[in-house]
């Protein structure tokens, strides 16, 4: 049995396990990821986050799922990533860089009273290519597309943040099956790499409301790609302003496409729950 150090920590509500790789060594993370991620067995979280030495960036982030699959991109977890790396010592800059699987992102980090309360994530330019999603379509873009899931006709919007999202609009998203749904999504045949779904409701211009079923995850309570690929997504079907708050089940999202530079921020807090040690 190896003990491995660890802290718990979430972005409104999308929980992960840390490990600080600038001082732990964890030889199989897919397995790691899957047990630690048991809610009854293990720690519980929808996955495991390495925080790593970088040659390119001040720190990198590597991400699985609770299944053990790796992931592209988080975009809650770059912000936990990013308030571990200052709150614990790491780096002493507001301004940091973090390597991703989808390249290096760029973070800002308001401080108060010492620690990281929130962050500003640019998350780069969102891919609408449908080839580079993927997404098979014989469209260039997957704007408002119709497609069969479940026996019932739904409009999607493809975008990927870094992770492959098709955001889909609906009157009610509290009382949506999304355990029956979001599987039928993610395993759809249109989707090579399966796909992350947002189901969202939109509120008024600057204001929308969504729940997510995660590749690898299932649903969680927020997810930061998604919540970006929403933002996309409501502006390009004319359904939003630029600057939208996006409400999920823990919490809310400042999103911002800067449509001069095509570039996408996310702004939102990062928490830290506990440290442990467990053995593996």
């Amino acid at each position: 049995m190896k003990k491995l150090n660890f802290t718990k920590m979430h972005g409104i509500g999308n929980d992960y396990v840390y490990v600080n790789c600038f001082k732990e060594t964890v030889e199989d993370p897919v397995q790691t990821a899957i047990q630690v991620s048991d809610r009854h067995f293990g720690i519980g979280s929808d996955g495991l986050i390495l925080i790593k030495p970088s040659d390119v960036a001040d720190g990198k982030m590597e991400m699985y799922n609770a299944d053990g699959s790796q992931g592209a991109m988080c975009g809650n977890g770059i912000r936990c990533v990013a308030k571990y790396m200052y709150d614990y010592g790491i780096t002493d800059k507001t301004s940091i860089s973090v390597e991703t699987k989808s390249g290096i992102k760029y973070l800002e980090l308001t401080v108060k009273d010492g620690k990281v309360d929130t962050v500003r994530v640019n998350m780069g330019s969102p891919i609408l290519e449908a080839a580079k999603i993927p997404v098979l379509s014989d469209q260039e873009r997957v704007i408002a597309q119709p497609v069969e899931v479940g026996g019932k006709e739904w409009k999607i919007t493809c975008v990927s943040m870094g992770n492959p999202h098709a955001v889909t609009y609906i009157d009610d998203v509290k009382n949506l099956e999304i355990e029956k749904i979001g599987p039928l999504f993610e395993n759809h045949s249109i989707f090579p790499d399966r796909v992350n779904t947002e189901f969202v409701h939109v509120i008024d211009r600057h204001t929308v409301e969504m729940r997510v079923w995660e590749r690898g995850s299932g649903e969680t309570m927020a997810c930061g790609t998604g919540a970006c690929a929403v933002a996309v997504s409501s502006i390009l079907n004319g359904l939003t302003e630029e600057e939208v708050t996006v409400k999920l089940l823990g919490g809310d999202l400042k999103i911002f496409w800067d449509r001069e530079e095509n570039k996408v921020y996310m702004t939102g807090s990062a928490t830290t729950v506990f440290d442990g040690v467990i053995e593996l």
